[in-house]
């Protein structure tokens, strides 16, 4: 048994977004290399996993654009359990700064059916968890 969530991740961001949470998220995805990274430590990226996922079917990506009057964000990443606690502190960083209300992501156990959902308030991250027979019976997707 594995100790493995998968991690989806969507939300956009104002233009001016402040330097240093773009150079978090940049460290993040793998993107910021030399001195700046060398100054995050023993921390792990969290969304810098790329190709075929072990766990959670599909593939792990992680991407950050500038488009046009807005950064947008989209990540899939396989996260271990341990690295939950980091993985709340960026959901909640991201919150404060997304211009995306409403769903920002989810996280769920590998071997689940039920997500706990991140949604942006207002720039606060709320965790909305699902329970399995939530989804028993729905087939909105017919």
């Amino acid at each position: 048994m594995s100790d493995v969530f998968a991690v989806d991740l969507a939300l956009d961001f104002s233009p001016t977004l402040p330097d240093a949470v773009l150079d978090d998220l940049r460290w993040h995805l793998g993107l910021l290399t030399g001195d700046a990274a060398d100054e995050m430590g023993d921390l792990e990226p969290l969304l810098a996993a790329r190709g075929p996922a072990a766990r959670i079917g599909g593939v792990l990506t992680g991407e950050l654009v500038l488009a046009g009057d807005h950064w947008s964000l989209t990540a899939r990443q396989e996260v271990h359990a341990e690295l939950l606690p980091e993985l709340a502190s960026l959901a909640e960083r991201l919150a404060f700064h997304a211009t995306t209300e409403g769903v920002i992501g989810q996280v769920r156990f590998y071997e689940g059916e039920a997500p706990e959902m991140l949604v942006n308030r207002s720039g606060e991250l709320a965790r909305v968890t699902w329970r399995s027979d939530d989804l028993i019976g729905t087939d909105r997707l017919k």
